[in-house]
């Protein structure tokens, strides 16, 4: 007979080798410096579960692409270790990590037919030339390019080659793909296409993949999680919607989406929120979500579509309103996109649908608008 503790510690030891089984990828402790000085990446801990979509993004020089390159074995770290299904791959040169790998360049051999570049990777894992053509049809059909296979490289369009890209790096059929800033090169409508196709591709497969980019509106899209990086430092990992909704700090709430800025300090924590002092002398009912005690410099971060415009007793739903002068309306086809002075801030937008019942505001025009306070989070100053 197992008494209670003994059956509780039997439960979590099960619980923990189902979560070290779960977890297919790990950075642990992980640094890297190139001139032995400067740590480009400082203390990179991730765990990617199998399966997984993660997105590593932030600015140029923040340190993701190194992390991608890292996993990849084209960098060693400089201090820490990067696991693969449980062990240290340090050591291992990238062409025995069994990592599929997709560039911003494509890197498709030019003198080679869409079916050779696709045959390659199967050639030099020694597969029968049965196999490869099995393969490489299959992986051709998944990227929808099944006529396309006489053609070279110089024949296809830019969202084309990518696809061929993408099917190279899918047809010996790996568990890890990595992709850096993938559609980097294409322009804005074939971008979005892709950033589907690359989902859709993800969701029938259930590949891992660990995806660079600086484009915040891919990592939306495509992303289970998203670690924000800034300074060699993540900031922030959570899901699309987290990060979005409930952005931890100032550089994560102006990295993903629009925000508008309000400056000042905390006057009175009162509960759950915080009065702020604005600059303009206005006080915002926020929420506190960075920020120090009273007196304490804050930037207030609130999205342009939390914020109404009022009309009769829906203003009694929003603890902060305010008198704003309309400087500019933008048509953006489904929404409005309005330009307010308000709470001594010129640039405050304002985003509204474009249905029935929003009239057509002008510049000069003065219109109260409101926001509730649990939209509006106090951040880091």
């Amino acid at each position: 007979m197992i008494d209670t503790s003994e059956a509780e510690s039997v439960a979590s030891a099960t619980s923990d080798q189902a979560d070290a089984h779960e977890i297919f990828a790990r950075f642990t402790n992980v640094q890297k410096s190139y001139d032995g000085v400067e740590l480009v990446v400082k203390d990179f801990n991730l765990d990617i579960r199998k399966g997984e979509f993660v997105t590593l993004l932030g600015p140029s020089g923040s340190g993701k692409t190194t992390c991608l390159m890292m996993m990849a074995g084209f960098e060693t770290p400089t201090h820490g270790e990067i696991l693969l299904k449980g062990e240290p791959i340090s050591g291992l040169p990238p062409h025995k990590r069994g990592i599929g790998m997709v560039f911003q360049n494509y890197a498709l051999f030019p003198h080679m037919t869409v079916a050779e570049n696709l045959a390659f990777p199967l050639e030099v894992r020694h597969l029968s030339k049965a196999q490869t053509k099995e393969k490489v049809a299959r992986a051709l059909a998944m990227v929808r390019l099944e006529e396309f296979g006489d053609r070279r490289p110089a024949q296809l369009s830019g969202g084309q080659q990518q696809r061929v890209a993408l099917a190279r790096a899918l047809v010996f059929e790996p568990e890890l793909v990595l992709m850096d800033e993938p559609l980097g090169a294409l322009d804005k409508n074939l971008r979005e296409e892709m950033q589907y196709e690359i989902k859709r591709i993800h969701a029938s497969l259930g590949v891992t993949m660990i995806y660079v980019t600086h484009d915040q509106t891919e990592a939306l899209t495509m992303s289970d999680r998203i670690a924000v990086f800034n300074d060699g430092v993540v900031q922030q990992l959570a899901s699309p919607d987290e990060l979005y909704e409930r952005p931890e700090n100032a550089f994560v709430a102006y990295f993903i989406g629009e925000n508008n800025r309000l400056l000042g300090e905390v006057s009175e924590r009162v509960g759950d929120d915080c009065k702020v002092r604005l600059d303009s002398g206005d006080t915002v009912i926020a929420k506190p979500v960075a920020v120090g005690g009273v007196g304490s410099r804050t930037t207030l971060s609130l999205r342009p579509e939390r914020v109404s415009i009022l009309h009769g007793d829906a203003a009694e739903q929003f603890d902060n309103q305010f008198t704003a002068t309309v400087q500019e309306v933008i048509y953006l086809g489904d929404h409005l996109r309005t330009r307010l002075s308000v709470c001594g801030n010129d640039e405050f937008i304002l985003k509204t649908p474009n249905a029935q019942g929003f009239g057509v505001m002008r510049p000069g025009q003065q219109i109260q608008v409101g926001w509730s306070s649990a939209d509006c989070r106090a951040l880091d100053a």
